[in-house]
């Protein structure tokens, strides 16, 4: 659950942090695990708290933009990619539900399902910090295409 996103403070300006990403993909036997320490910008917009930045791919450097949505009810919303490039990932996390989301690609948007069976938010006001716990099945139709974990903390 998220604590005090409706309190924590009035961020009108974005506020620069900085973060430390883990990923764990689980997919067939096989296990990969990504980390990430990226600079990026924290704001309030209403209930809602966003954290953008942009991940470097490991792949050819190229900067990815990221924005996670954490939401006053409690929900996350990941967005990964921008429409421009063709390559757009955006899920929603809701602790216990299966979610549709969507997976655009230049070939066309693959839908896809999430389910969460454990979602953390902590988020503190001094000094500014948080941590966001995920851990999520990903679903295409009724294929079971892995089981994630994701732990991103920040700074102010």
């Amino acid at each position: 659950m998220i604590k005090k996103v409706a309190i924590i403070m009035e961020l009108s300006a974005s506020l620069p942090i900085m973060i430390h990403l883990e990923t764990i993909v689980q997919q067939n036997g096989d296990s990969t695990q990504h980390v990430f320490d990226e600079p990026g910008q924290l704001v309030q917009v209403g209930r809602s708290l966003y954290i953008r930045y942009k991940e470097t791919s490991e792949d050819d450097g190229s900067q990815i933009p990221v924005t996670m949505k954490l939401e006053g009810d409690g929900d996350v919303k990941l967005t990964r990619g921008a429409q421009s490039t063709g390559q757009r990932l955006q899920l929603h996390f809701s602790r216990n539900t299966r979610v549709i989301a969507r997976y655009q690609t230049p070939y066309g948007i693959i839908p896809i399902e999430t389910v969460t069976p454990r979602l953390d938010v902590r988020i503190k006001e001094r000094p500014v910090s948080g941590e966001i716990y995920i851990e999520y099945q990903l679903f295409g139709g009724n294929d079971h295409l892995g089981d994630y974990r994701l732990r991103l903390a920040f700074t102010a």
